[in-house]
């Protein structure tokens, strides 16, 4: 074998977590390669995270269009035009990927681009357009990243996955979204702001049922007010196409009816035709399993990302792809602590969400050794400038550390970065009220939140 084929690490699939762990090891001076069979950026840059929020700012300004009279402005809403959007959107994708592709070239990092297979437990087989490598690493780091699941249903020009959402050329009138969760309510959340009527149906008995029972309640009632549809408590039984949509059948016997059905019951992993279980990587129900150093326990072989069980997000991948390279590096990184992850959903009202939920707190804890608090946003004078309602939730031990904060209101994502730091490093409400939080800011309901959970309540009605 070549020396020139002989990398430091080898990085098997570009998406978010593959293309920093590359950018990473580059950087402390390892040879690295970097193979993907789309483009490097993966489902976050091209038909996820980035594309899905660009609808969605589309969205908070046809909103504000709709409502300019309630600030004195004279504006009118005539409409989407489809075209212009997906040109923005478009235009926000290739930026993004044109800096990225920048990036990788300026640190030296060789990009194949084919069909990856690990062929051993230090070789990689790269089929290339026109020639076929095998590329050997001293490490290996697999990335292979999601896709939408279906349920087994046939993607058509009526039946949707987020992907094909996203390259939808006409604004729908009516939509059945299956999947009340993160991508469910987001594309509902655009669709109606675009003049869409909308239906969400999820089994579970919440709308984004992973977050604090109290952020779903919220936003279940935010939605009721936007006059977005739901069912909750239900399971899809089946959908038939007809000659303008479709007809969904719940089974509770219900049938509802739309141009378009948006399957969004989450992302699998792809780890299929990859040569996983044939060099022994551990896999359970299509994913790989590693230890909290995401080593897979095989060679030298490590794993990231939405392959690995765990929260799918494109910040998880990145900050695990960082980690390996550090690993590998020999810098002994410390552990990434899932449940300290910040996750957001940019519906309108917004969520964010770090740490645990009152519930996890109380089995953690226990009933008796747990504080929460909610602060509302109609103290906050940025707040009420938006015009925006909503609240922040506060959840600590007692006597102790803050363990998990929650938002849900307009714009409320840009507070996750605070509240991670609060959470993870295990600070005390105390500590927090004891920072000067700037004027008037929807950051100040952080500090107001803490202010009032410290004993000291200012803007804050019990």
């Amino acid at each position: 074998m070549s020396d020139s084929l002989t990398y430091d690490l080898v990085v098997l699939g570009g998406g978010t977590g593959g293309y920093a762990a590359a950018l990473r090891a580059a950087e402390l001076d390892m040879k690295v390669a970097l193979i993907e069979r789309d483009k490097v950026g993966g489902t976050c840059l091209h038909r996820g995270c980035v594309p899905t929020k660009a609808l969605l700012h589309t969205a908070e300004v046809a909103d504000s269009a709709k409502e300019s009279e309630t600030f004195g402005v004279d504006a009118e809403f005539k409409g989407i035009d489809i075209d212009k959007v997906l040109e923005y959107k478009t235009n926000v994708i290739n930026r993004n990927y044109k800096g990225l592709q920048g990036l990788i070239k300026a640190r030296g990092i060789d990009t194949y681009l084919g069909d990856g297979k690990l062929v051993g437990q230090d070789k990689v087989e790269v089929k290339g357009a026109d020639e076929t490598y095998t590329l050997t690493g001293k490490n290996i780091l697999l990335s292979t990243g999601s896709t939408s699941k279906t349920l087994g249903l046939d993607v058509t020009d009526r039946v949707l996955t987020s992907t094909e959402a996203l390259e939808l050329k006409t604004v729908p009138k009516s939509v059945i979204v299956l999947g009340g969760g993160v991508i469910g309510v987001e594309f509902a959340s655009v669709w109606k702001s675009y003049g869409a009527d909308v239906t969400i149906v999820e089994g579970l008995p919440h709308l984004v049922a992973n977050e604090d029972e109290s952020i779903s309640k919220a936003l279940e009632r935010a939605f009721k007010k936007r006059k977005i549809n739901y069912k909750l408590g239900v399971m899809f039984k089946g959908v038939e196409e007809t000659a303008d949509g479709v007809k969904v059948t719940l089974e509770d016997g219900t049938v509802l009816e739309a141009e378009y059905l948006l399957v969004a019951v989450g992302r699998g992993p792809v780890t299929e035709g990859f040569g996983y279980e044939e060099q022994g990587i551990p896999m359970d129900r299509g994913f790989v399993l590693a230890n909290e150093r995401l080593h897979t326990g095989v060679g030298n072989i490590y794993a990231v990302g939405d392959i690995v069980p765990g929260l799918q997000l494109a910040h998880r991948a990145f900050g695990q792809g960082i980690f390996v390279a550090e690993e590998i590096a020999g810098l002994g990184p410390v552990p990434i602590i899932e449940s300290g992850i910040p996750r957001v959903t940019y519906c309108e009202p917004e969520i964010f969400s770090v740490g645990l939920s009152a519930k996890q707190a109380e089995e953690k804890y226990g009933a008796d050794n747990v504080e929460t608090l909610e602060y509302n946003l109609g103290g906050n004078g940025k707040s009420v400038i938006l015009n925006t309602t909503g609240f922040i939730k506060v959840i600590r031990e007692k006597d102790g550390p803050v363990v998990g904060i929650f938002g849900i209101g307009a714009r409320l994502s840009e507070q996750v970065g605070e509240a991670q730091l609060i959470v993870n490093w295990e600070a005390f409400p105390e500590e927090v009220a004891q920072l000067i939080h700037a004027h008037p800011t929807q950051n100040e309901a952080l500090g107001e939140a803490h202010l009032a959970l410290a004993g000291k309540p200012l803007h804050f009605h019990s």
